[in-house]
């Protein structure tokens, strides 16, 4: 009874140590991280969206290729008609300058003939040239399809490019948080699914922490096996410098009575956020300027029940390990 007497008098002493997060910082903070979730969520669309369009440009890009093919055929058979009619013309001007020397001694009975080829080396003539014409028209189209496809192809590849880019960042930065999740589970190997999850999604990693493994019912000072975890996490964080931790804290939807320096459930959550933060700045060398200390309160729960179970897990704190896009927005910048 003493020794509880004695741990009671030791919170209220440490609990009058801390102070509360001031609401405009936490309110930037929590549109700071709000803008993170949101620019992740459009660098996705944008990825979705350029993927989209390099398909399109490849089908464009195959189209204008059997087009070209169709085209070259083409020019290929009016070439040949072409040569075969320059062939044809040749041999008639050949007959009718044949024709005119035999004219000269059978005048009167080679005219009709005569008349007749030089009718249709007339009309040879036309043809040929309106063959002649055409077949310019259709390598000048050639050009211009060839210039056209030149050009998509050059767009095609850029974009390409720019996926593969933007592809090789996301796949790095997920490659990245794979391995910052394995050194997290190894490093807290024996506490996983004894009060503490770890989770990889929406491109960021999620370290649970029941209340039980943390804090006393309604306190906000850590205990020791809760500081061990803590210091632990802290380590992992030291090496990874490109990366930013956010700590929420989340109660259940039972009203807190303002008891000591506590006045309802937003102030606890926000003073347990806080106590994990300075655990894990004082214990590391993990820059204070990475971590952010929010409240949620009762306002994200787990589990909607209302029974003992669903209340259990809803009083937690979340370390959300969120990598750096620097990279990535430099690189949107400059395309």
């Amino acid at each position: 009874m003493v020794m509880k007497k004695h741990y009671f008098i030791y919170i209220l002493i440490i609990g009058t140590f801390f102070s509360c997060v001031p609401a405009k910082k936490y309110e930037e903070l929590k549109a700071k991280q709000q803008a993170c979730r949101d620019e992740v969520s459009a660098l996705k669309a944008l990825n979705q969206s350029l993927e989209e369009q390099n398909n399109e440009l490849k089908a464009s890009v195959s189209s204008l290729q059997k087009k070209v093919v169709q085209f070259q055929n083409d020019v290929e058979k009016k070439r040949l008609n072409y040569e075969k009619m320059v062939r044809d013309y040749n041999t008639l001007n050949k007959t009718f300058q044949a024709l005119l020397s035999d004219n000269k001694k059978q005048s009167s009975k080679n005219k009709s003939t005569t008349s007749k080829l030089m009718t249709q080396l007339q009309e040879t003539q036309v043809e040929l040239q309106a063959q002649e014409d055409a077949l310019r028209t259709i390598e000048s189209t050639l050009l211009e399809k060839e210039a056209d496809l030149k050009k998509l192809s050059a767009d095609l590849e850029a974009r390409e490019k720019r996926v593969n880019e933007l592809e090789a960042i996301i796949n790095k930065k997920d490659a990245a948080l794979a391995n910052l999740k394995k050194k997290v589970k190894e490093a807290l190997l024996g506490f996983e699914n004894n009060g503490l999850t770890i989770e990889q999604k929406n491109g960021k990693v999620y370290v649970s922490l029941d209340e039980s493994l943390l804090f006393a019912s309604g306190s906000y000072t850590v205990g020791a096996k809760g500081t061990d975890v803590l210091k632990k996490l802290a380590k992992v964080l030291e090496g990874s410098s490109d990366i930013d931790v956010v700590v929420e804290g989340h109660t259940d939807n039972v009203p807190l009575k303002s008891k000591g320096d506590i006045e309802d459930n937003w102030d606890l959550s926000v003073k347990r956020a806080t106590s994990v933060v300075k655990i894990i700045t004082t214990s590391s060398k993990v820059n204070p300027k990475r971590l952010t200390a929010a409240g949620r309160g009762e306002n994200k729960p787990l589990d909607l029940s209302k029974n003992i179970e669903g209340r259990k897990k809803n009083r937690r704190i979340e370390v959300i390990l969120t990598p750096k896009l620097d990279e990535l927005f430099e690189l949107l910048e400059n395309n």
